[in-house]
C-alpha cells in the first residue's frame, strides 16, 4: 500500500517483542470483528441526534458489492412493472403514442402512475441538468414502486423502479416522436445512486439543496439528505411546493441567494402558495402543481425503499456465510433501525395542518386496503404527523414481501411485542396503545403472511 511502512518477514525472537506484537493485533482484529460492525449500525440506526454527527455517519456507510456473488446487479434480469412493460414493447405486444408531452403521458398510463402525483424540482442534480431550471423544472411523478422523471423539450424520459432482489433499477425512453417507444435499461445513473446517501445499496435520492437563480447548486451553503425524519424547516430547497402548511417553513419556492436572505427576513414569505403562477409558467406541464402532501409522501418512500433493500442485501449475505438473524448483533441492529423507521418513531412532527392542492391525497388513500373497520394504513393525518396510522404502507410492497422468511419471522416478532405494548424499550412510548392496536388490527386484517398468533 502507498506510503507504508515496509514489513519485515523475519522471526519474532524476543518474547517482549512478541507481545508487543501481539497485543495490536489482538486490539486491531477485535476493533474489526466486533466494534466495526457496531459502529456500522449508528448511521442506519440514526441514533445520533446533531445533523453534523447524523451527516458525518451516513459517509461512513459502506456501499455494499453489488455486483459481486450473491447480488449480481448487472447480470441479473429485473422484475417489475417497467421491466415487465419494456418486454411488452420490445416484443410487439403493446404500444404507445406520443402527445403533446411525447410519451410521458402514455407511460404514466402504462405504469399506473398518477399525474397527481406530479412534483417540480428546479435544482440541477440530474444528469439532464443543462435543461433544469427555475423556468423549467424537472417534473417527477410516482407510486409505490415507480418513478417517472420528464422535463420539456428533453429527449428521453427518465424511470426508476424498484426491484425486490436489485434495489433501484434505471431506465431511459426516447422522446423521439418518429421512434417506437422502448425502454432500456441504464446502469450508469449508479454512479450517483449507489453511495452513503442511499445506505450503500442502488437506491433513490431525495434532496434539499441552496441553488442559485439558474437552479445550479451553491455546495457552500449546505446539503441535505430528505427523509421523514428531517424537519419541515430544512426540506425542499430546489423544489417547488404548493399547499398550506400552517407557519412552518420550508425551503421550497427560494430561488437565488436573494431569496434565501430574505428567507431569514421574513419567514414563509414564499410559503403557503395556493399555485404557482406567480413563479413560473405552468401551461408545459400536465398538472399545474408541485403538491405537498405527494412530497411527504415521495421523501418517506424513497429512503425506506433503500433500507429495504439494505435489510435484504445484509440478511441474504449472512445467511450465505451460514448466519442466522437471531444470533447477528449487526443484523439485528439493522433490522431494529428499520422497524423504527417503519414506524415512524423518529418522524419530525408537524406543528401545523397541511394540505395539498391536488388530488393526489384521495388517490392515493383510495388504495388501501381496508381492515373489517375500514381502516387503512394509507390514511392520512396531516395535522401531527403524516398517516393516521403510522406504519408504513410499503410494508405491502413487493420488497417487503420478498424479505428472506428468517428476517420477515424476525420482523414480525418485534411488531407483534411493540404493538402489543409488551416491549420494553422507551422508543416506541411515543406510539399510543390505542394506535398501536389499531395497527396491529389493520396488520391482522390486511397483511396474509403474518404468522398465526397475530390473528388469534
Amino acid at each position: 500500500m502507498k506510503g507504508d511502512a515496509p514489513v519485515s518477514s523475519g522471526a519474532v525472537q524476543n518474547p517482549r517483542r512478541g507481545l508487543a506484537f501481539w497485543f495490536p493485533a489482538a486490539l486491531a482484529g477485535f476493533l474489526v470483528l466486533v466494534l466495526l460492525p457496531a459502529l456500522l449500525v449508528f448511521p442506519l440506526a440514526q441514533v445520533l441526534t446533531s445533523p453534523a454527527a447524523v451527516a458525518a455517519a451516513k459517509q461512513k456507510q459502506p456501499p455494499l458489492p453489488f455486483d459481486e456473488a450473491g447480488i449480481r446487479y448487472g447480470a441479473i434480469q429485473a422484475t417489475g412493472p417497467v421491466e415487465q412493460l419494456a418486454m411488452r414493447l420490445s416484443r410487439g405486444e403493446h404500444a404507445l403514442t406520443p402527445g403533446n408531452h411525447g410519451y410521458l403521458l402514455p407511460v404514466l398510463e402504462a405504469l399506473q402512475v398518477p399525474r397527481s402525483s406530479q412534483i417540480l424540482v428546479f435544482s440541477k442534480t440530474s444528469s439532464d441538468k443543462d435543461r433544469i431550471s427555475p423556468r423549467t423544472p424537472r417534473a417527477i411523478y410516482f407510486n409505490d414502486e415507480v418513478y417517472v422523471a420528464w422535463i420539456p423539450g428533453a429527449q428521453r424520459l427518465e424511470i426508476a423502479a424498484t426491484d425486490p432482489r436489485l434495489g433501484a433499477v434505471f431506465y431511459t425512453a426516447s422522446q423521439k416522436a418518429d421512434a417506437p417507444a422502448r425502454l432500456s435499461r441504464n446502469d450508469r445513473c449508479l454512479e450517483c445512486h449507489t453511495s452513503a446517501a442511499n445506505l450503500g445499496v442502488p437506491g433513490f435520492l431525495a434532496r434539499s439543496v441552496v441553488t442559485d437563480d439558474r437552479g445550479a447548486v451553491d455546495w457552500g451553503r449546505g446539503l441535505s439528505y430528505v427523509s421523514h425524519r428531517t424537519p419541515l424547516s430544512e426540506r425542499w430547497g430546489g423544489w417547488y411546493v404548493c399547499g398550506s402548511h400552517g407557519n412552518q417553513t420550508h425551503l421550497g419556492n427560494l430561488v437565488g441567494g436573494a431569496d434565501f436572505d430574505r428567507q431569514a427576513r421574513e419567514p414563509n414569505f414564499r410559503g403557503n402558495q395556493a399555485n404557482l403562477s406567480g413563479l413560473l409558467d405552468l401551461s408545459p406541464y400536465p398538472e399545474p402543481t408541485s403538491d405537498i402532501v405527494a412530497l411527504l409522501v415521495f421523501e418517506h418512500q424513497c429512503h425506506t425503499h433503500n433500507f429495504i433493500s439494505r435489510l435484504r442485501q445484509d440478511t441474504e449475505a449472512t445467511l450465505e456465510r451460514g448466519g442466522a438473524v437471531e444470533a447477528d448483533t449487526y443484523l439485528k441492529g439493522v433490522a431494529e433501525a428499520f422497524i423504527k423507521h417503519l414506524l415512524f418513531i423518529d418522524e419530525a412532527p408537524l406543528s401545523a395542518r397541511v394540505q395539498g392542492t391536488s388530488d393526489f391525497g384521495r388517490s392515493f388513500e383510495s388504495r388501501g386496503p381496508r381492515d373489517r373497520q375500514g381502516r387503512s394504513l394509507r390514511q392520512f393525518d396531516l395535522q401531527t404527523r403524516l398517516f393516521k396510522h403510522p406504519c408504513s404502507y410499503l410494508i405491502y410492497s413487493p420488497a417487503f414481501d420478498s424479505l428472506p422468511r428468517p428476517m420477515k419471522l424476525h420482523l414480525y416478532g418485534r411488531l407483534w411485542k411493540i404493538l402489543g405494548g409488551t416491549d420494553p424499550d422507551p422508543a416506541f412510548r411515543k406510539l399510543a396503545p390505542e394506535t398501536r392496536q389499531a395497527i396491529r388490527e389493520i396488520l391482522a386484517d390486511t397483511k396474509p403472511d403474518v404468522p398465526l398468533y397475530w390473528t388469534l
